[in-house]
């Protein structure tokens, strides 16, 4: 099953048969040459597999687990530097919001508001970035099972929108590890809720010290098996050196193994929905 199929961005629709759409970017905005490198490159891979783009960083990673950890630029500059890449590559952008204050703002750049997985349920919030007209986006908690995702959506519904999704990037299990339950996304289409999944976040393994731990190397094989329950997009994480990278160094991926990943995920998300067959 998947979610209804429905408009999306520019002439894009979600949902029914329709090819996934995939999120993504660097974590966090370190330099406007680095985001326009990710961006240039995205939108070439994407575009010869037909798959919608949309671009992402953050202005700000509020939730760290170091008071010494960087966090990027702040709302005023980041913003600038997503205006550029939104007018300079014509490509939708999605940003993190934390609070109820930055929503107008933030709206005014970005064509989707993301509400980070520990602030799903704060109503307020979700209030706010849906009264903007935006897309929401909204990570699922960590706590949270998949159906309750529901109440966060009918938060959405009830100010007159119908543009959401809710992002799955797996449940913690005892400590300092989440886990996928490939269950999940069938369990919102039951719903009717548009899911993407979080390949990179879904390797972290939170906690454990100064920093997040994390295996981008097992990012492939969550996403497969996502693409196999037939998700209707995929958030990842991309930048071109992660070891080094401001934020999430031990689960963004690789941007030049990227190519390679989303040919396979087209292949399956083909095979589940549309019933292709996979060519050699």
């Amino acid at each position: 099953m998947q979610a209804t199929r429905r408009p999306f961005l520019k002439d894009w629709h979600i949902g029914g048969e329709e090819l996934f759409f995939l999120i993504a970017g660097p974590c966090v905005i370190e330099s406007r040459d680095m985001l326009a490198q990710v961006c240039e490159t995205m939108l070439e891979i994407t575009g010869k597999l037909g798959i919608p783009y949309v671009f992402k960083s953050s202005f700000d990673k509020a939730n760290r687990s170091s008071a010494d950890s960087k966090r990027g630029p702040g709302m005023q500059e980041g913003l600038k530097d997503l205006q550029y890449i939104k007018e300079t590559f014509d490509v939708p952008v999605l940003t993190d919001v934390h609070e109820v204050s930055q929503v107008s703002a933030v709206a005014e750049v970005v064509d989707i508001l993301q509400i980070p997985a520990f602030l799903c349920r704060q109503t307020d919030l979700v209030f706010a970035c849906a009264d903007t007209g935006r897309w929401v986006n909204v990570k699922k908690g960590q706590f949270m099972a998949p159906g309750d995702a529901s109440s966060i959506t009918e938060k959405i519904k009830s100010r007159g929108s119908d543009k959401y999704s809710i992002t799955e990037r797996g449940a913690s299990f005892g400590y300092n590890n989440l886990v996928f339950d490939p269950r999940s996304p069938e369990i919102m289409h039951q719903n009717d809720i548009p899911v993407v999944f979080d390949g990179t976040h879904s390797t972290q393994l939170p906690g454990g010290g100064k920093q997040s731990g994390g295996d981008r190397q097992m990012a492939p094989v969550l996403m497969r098996a996502a693409a196999a329950v037939g998700v209707e997009g995929f958030f990842m994480e991309v930048h071109p050196d992660p070891a080094n990278a401001w934020s999430d160094s031990s689960n963004q991926y690789w941007l030049d193994k990227t190519e390679d990943l989303l040919k396979q995920l087209h292949a399956i998300d083909r095979l589940v929905k549309a019933g292709e067959p996979v060519v050699a």
